[in-house]
């Protein structure tokens, strides 16, 4: 009998799989409809900013290095091809204007507004 129930759920697992995996992707609207619209992008997207507010940004400073961030929008990434945000910092030396070092991305999740009815 336990066997028997084990089946039945796997089955209603696979069928709630494919119900996600098919109708959400290939019905225009259906994520937006159930899970309401990304925000927003935010301004200056994918451009580089001077970052000298920050204490990593003074820090920097002191050391003769500009820190540089921005955030990028990869638009093949994300759930669903929804696109995700990543936050990218560099340094720079002030002097040659060269890249010394990079901090590791940092992936910024996007939030779902529902519209009200």
């Amino acid at each position: 009998m336990g066997l028997l129930i084990g089946f039945l759920v796997a089955i209603a697992a696979i069928g709630a799989l494919f119900y996600l995996l098919v109708i959400y992707r290939e019905i225009p609207g259906a994520v937006e409809q159930r899970l309401g619209t990304l925000e927003e992008l935010p301004e200056n997207i994918n451009k580089w900013r001077d970052d000298e507010e920050s204490e990593e940004g003074k820090a920097a400073a002191a050391k003769g290095l500009r820190r540089e961030k921005r955030i990028f929008f990869d638009e093949k990434g994300g759930s669903f091809g929804a696109g995700r945000f990543v936050r990218q910092v560099r340094y720079r030396n002030r002097a040659t204007g060269a890249i010394t070092s990079v901090e590791p991305d940092e992936v910024i999740k996007r939030k779902r507004v529902k519209k009200k009815t």
